[in-house]
């Protein structure tokens, strides 16, 4: 894969989030700030913007959006947006081309070190129940064609955004209401469940 196709993936990814804003938004109103579709709306502009503005290679581009994302104002998606994304250009490729070791390599990073971050595992209801589970599908994944690596994360991301209808919130404002958070789904978890829906497409 060259950089051009993964700053390609990367703008889907952000319009995908960005087209989500409203019902990002509603479902945090029940019982967050009502504020994470603006947020994440924020966090998609900048990463694309600075997709748009890189110059160099892969690990300058992932570089760039942590960077773009660290100087943002907003909720605490804020900051685990730019761990997420500072993690996986520490593994990235300096030049323009990464194979599909190196994007297993690139997403395990950025797992390690929003989980060192973040603590939340599968089950407590926040962005992770989506992460992980996509950053597990493409660890797992033995073939050779970049596209079907990325629709194994995004189902494997939706599927877990999903289920955590079925969880209490244990993490931020949420957590306080208890039982009363089932049957919605995390706003987070969904965030990022449609940026995988969208590095899915080329």
């Amino acid at each position: 894969m060259t950089k051009g196709e993964l700053a390609a993936r990367l703008k889907n990814a952000c319009a995908a989030v960005a087209a989500a804003e409203q019902e990002l938004t509603e479902i945090d109103s029940h019982f967050g700030d009502a504020d994470h579709g603006l947020t994440m709306a924020k966090i998609a502009r900048a990463v694309s913007d600075a997709v748009d503005q890189s110059e160099g290679g892969i690990q300058a581009l992932l570089d760039g959006a942590a960077t773009a994302v660290m100087t943002l104002n907003g909720g605490s998606a804020v900051p685990l947006w730019n761990t997420w994304l500072d993690g996986m250009q520490e593994a990235a490729p300096e030049g323009d081309e990464i194979d599909i070791p190196g994007l297993q390599e690139v997403f395990a990073k950025g797992l390690e070190e929003l989980s060192d971050m973040s603590g939340a595992q599968v089950g407590d209801k926040t962005m992770m129940d989506a992460l992980i589970p996509a950053s597990e599908a493409i660890a797992a994944y033995g073939g050779r064609d970049e596209g079907k690596l990325f629709d194994a994360a995004a189902r494997a991301a939706m599927e877990g955004a999903q289920a955590t209808k079925q969880f209490v919130s244990k993490f931020g404002r949420a957590k306080s209401y208890g039982e009363k958070t089932l049957g919605t789904p995390d706003a987070g978890a969904m965030s990022m469940a449609y940026f995988f829906q969208g590095l899915a497409q080329m």
